[in-house]
C-alpha cells in the first residue's frame, strides 16, 4: 500500500527498533511507496512511512534492494561532503559520507547477508541509517 510520507519531526526524531518476522509486511508498503515517488526518491526508511523499524529500501543501480536491520561493519577510508534532500523535509543538508561501506543485513527471508556498497548506493544507505537513529536530515 502506498503510504503518506511522515513530516512530523517529533516522530522522525525517535530511534527505530529492530525488525522481527512479524514486521515483514512493512516491506510491501516501503516498496509501493518508493515506487510511487521514484522520480524524486532513491531510498526510503520505514519511519518515513510511519513505522519505527530498522528497514529500508534503496535503489541499487537498476533495482530496489530491501535491507532489514542493517549494520555497518566497516567504512572505507575515503569520505566526501554530500548535499542531500529528503521527502520528509524541505531544503537540503550537507553531510559527511563514506565512499564505501561493508554492511550486514537481513533479506526479506530474514537470511543474513554481507555486502560491500560504494558510490551513490552507499550514500543512500547512510542517509537511511541516519533516519533509524532519529537524525533529522
Amino acid at each position: 500500500m502506498i503510504k503518506e510520507i511522515v513530516k512530523d519531526d517529533f516522530f522522525l526524531a525517535q530511534p527505530s527498533a529492530d525488525v522481527t518476522a512479524n514486521d515483514l509486511y512493512i516491506a510491501d508498503d516501503l516498496l509501493d511507496t518508493i515506487k510511487a515517488h521514484q522520480q524524486t526518491c532513491l531510498g526510503m526508511a520505514a519511519n518515513m512511512i510511519g513505522y519505527l523499524k530498522r528497514m529500508m529500501v534503496v535503489l541499487d543501480e537498476d533495482h530496489y534492494l530491501l535491507l532489514i536491520n542493517p549494520q555497518i561493519l566497516k567504512t572505507g577510508k575515503s569520505s566526501y561532503m554530500a548535499e542531500e534532500g529528503c521527502l520528509c523535509h524541505q531544503g537540503t543538508k550537507t553531510l559527511k559520507r563514506y565512499e564505501q561501506l561493508k554492511i550486514a543485513y537481513l533479506d526479506r527471508q530474514m537470511k543474513k547477508r554481507i555486502r560491500t556498497f560504494s558510490g551513490l548506493t552507499a550514500q543512500i544507505i547512510q542517509h537511511e541509517l541516519d533516519h533509524f537513529e532519529g537524525k533529522l536530515i
